[in-house]
């Protein structure tokens, strides 16, 4: 066993640790040779200096030999978006990659701080089980061609564990910690192949685009240092996506784009992320020929079988498919009104998920209650003109007092001015 407390003065002091002392901190803190503080040490020391790319792979292969690796006989493809307000994209994406023939293996997560999760939506429908086994993970993707659950006991347990001490002492942000955590679950689901929707915003934790390249370029070369191809898209967060907020409304509105609705911002970015994660696989060596096939597993309706399917294998009434209407309704609803007459110039989305959870749309800490069928519906865009009093959307909830205070600060996140303001594009150009 390395000398520990050597290896964390080393990092305080900014240098270079080695594969095996990376290892023997991670290795020393799952097995409880490492305290909590000690540990906090350790990652303070990380977030105040940083890490190379080559730790970083070391760090991140650590947490991955920490537990068990999945792998896949044949080509696998997955997509991580690193967070944002009404991102239902997954619920869309998974399905309709699969109908154009290349397995998905999905591990999901909860809602985080203002941000809301995969599995918190799959959830709203009734019975769907995301706590599957590895055989039943596996049985699932062989027979639907995707699956998406949550990270079990025996996958990356050092990223669960550093989590959990990260949530509480403030290193949360830290770049080399962030890219470790998603890059560990990604590489050990089995994924070969990775798309990242890196969100740029208010409504994303890389608000700008220089931090969004920079974790950009952290994530991309720890997978290809570790045998991964990925690529990067980066996406506007500066307006929620899509028309609701709110783990069933997201269901309902994912299955209605499924079943022909357009909603042009997830239009966009969801066949743009398909595309790209069925020419990284290989699949199509043409983008434009991934694209016809995605529109076209959307319009036969292929991809709305794979997730009735899907939805039915792990315990789900996939009656939502044919019917989303079904999925629990709040009881009221309250107007969310424009405060001014303009142009709607930037919204605070970060703020809109962060009021949502007034009505227990999201969580304030992981053991927080989530009313499934709260949320919101907003309809007003960037570029977008309102008049005074006019309603941009409502808020959805079963507490008539917490709604009205909710639709107040929705009403705040906006700023409204006479200036004309263009509409921002969905898919970023950053450099």
């Amino acid at each position: 066993m390395e000398n520990l407390l050597q290896i964390i003065i080393k990092k305080r002091d900014g240098e270079e640790l080695t594969e095996r002392e990376v290892e023997s901190i991670v290795n020393g803190y799952v097995s409880g040779d490492l305290p909590d503080y000690q540990m906090t040490v350790f990652l303070m020391a990380v977030y105040f200096q940083g890490m190379t790319d080559i730790e970083i792979g070391y760090l991140t292969n650590s947490y991955i030999r920490t537990g068990d690796r999945i792998d896949f006989p044949f080509t696998t493809v997955d997509k991580h978006s690193t967070g944002g307000v009404g991102d239902k994209i997954s619920i869309m994406l998974a399905p309709i990659v699969a109908a154009c023939g290349v397995k998905v293996p999905m591990i999901s997560g909860r809602a985080l701080g203002h941000t809301g999760g995969t599995l918190d939506k799959l959830e709203s429908i009734p019975g769907l089980r995301t706590d599957l086994s590895e055989s039943e993970f596996r049985k699932v993707i062989d027979e639907v061609g995707f699956s998406i659950i949550s990270q079990t006991d025996n996958l990356v347990p050092a990223d669960r564990k550093i989590y959990a001490l990260r949530d509480v002492t403030g290193t949360v942000e830290s770049l080399p910690l962030i890219t470790a955590s998603i890059m560990s679950k990604k590489i050990a689901e089995g994924a070969a192949n990775l798309v990242l929707d890196l969100k740029v915003g208010t409504g994303a934790f890389m608000q700008n685009e220089s931090a969004a390249t920079k974790l950009g370029k952290m994530l991309k070369s720890t997978g290809e240092r570790l045998g991964q191809r990925v690529e990067i898209v980066y996406s506007n967060m500066n307006s929620p996506l899509g028309l609701y907020i709110g783990n069933a409304l997201e269901v309902q509105e994912a299955i209605e784009y499924l079943q022909g609705k357009n909603i042009p911002d997830l239009d966009m970015l969801t066949k743009h992320l398909a595309a790209k994660m069925l020419t990284l696989s290989g699949t199509y060596q043409e983008y434009q020929q991934a694209m016809r096939a995605v529109t076209k597993a959307i319009e036969s309706g292929q991809a709305l079988e794979r997730l009735a399917r899907f939805i039915r294998m792990q315990g789900g009434d996939d009656k939502v498919c044919e019917t989303p209407q079904i999925l629990g309704k709040a009881k009221y609803t309250v107007d969310i009104s424009a405060n001014k007459t303009g142009y709607i110039q930037s919204i605070d989305t970060r703020r809109i998920g962060y009021a949502l959870m007034n009505v227990n749309a999201g969580r304030r800490v992981l053991e927080s209650q989530l009313d499934y069928n709260s949320g919101a519906y907003i309809e007003a865009k960037i570029g977008d003109f309102v008049n005074v009093d006019e309603a941009m959307g409502k808020v959805i909830c079963n507490d008539k007092d917490k709604g009205r205070y909710t639709a107040e600060l929705i009403t705040k996140a906006y700023i409204i001015s006479d200036h004309k303001k263009k509409k921002e594009n969905i898919i970023l150009e950053v450099e």
